[in-house]
């Protein structure tokens, strides 16, 4: 892995961080062992949903909700999955 994807990951990780112990953890796994082998696609919309608001990530990781955007609805279904 090159220095600029270190760099990129450290940058990730640090955007990962939600004040939310059990949502940091959640961004943070799928980071450390999806991200590299993961399609551009999948990357962008794991970008999106760093965009998303704290409150509304974690009701969709509770299953509270579902975001409207199917890309995003994967993802969280993915993320929640590999949770232990």
């Amino acid at each position: 892995m090159s220095e600029a994807d270190e760099v990129e990951i450290r940058k990730l990780r640090w955007r990962c961080r939600r004040g939310m112990r059990e949502l940091d953890q959640l961004l943070e796994r799928w980071l450390d062992t999806h991200w590299r082998q993961s399609s551009a696609a999948e990357r962008e919309t794991f970008l999106r949903l760093l965009d998303s608001e704290d409150d509304r990530l974690w009701r969709w990781c509770l299953g509270h909700e579902t975001p409207e955007d199917a890309a995003l609805q994967r993802l969280v279904e993915r993320i929640t999955s590999t949770a232990p």
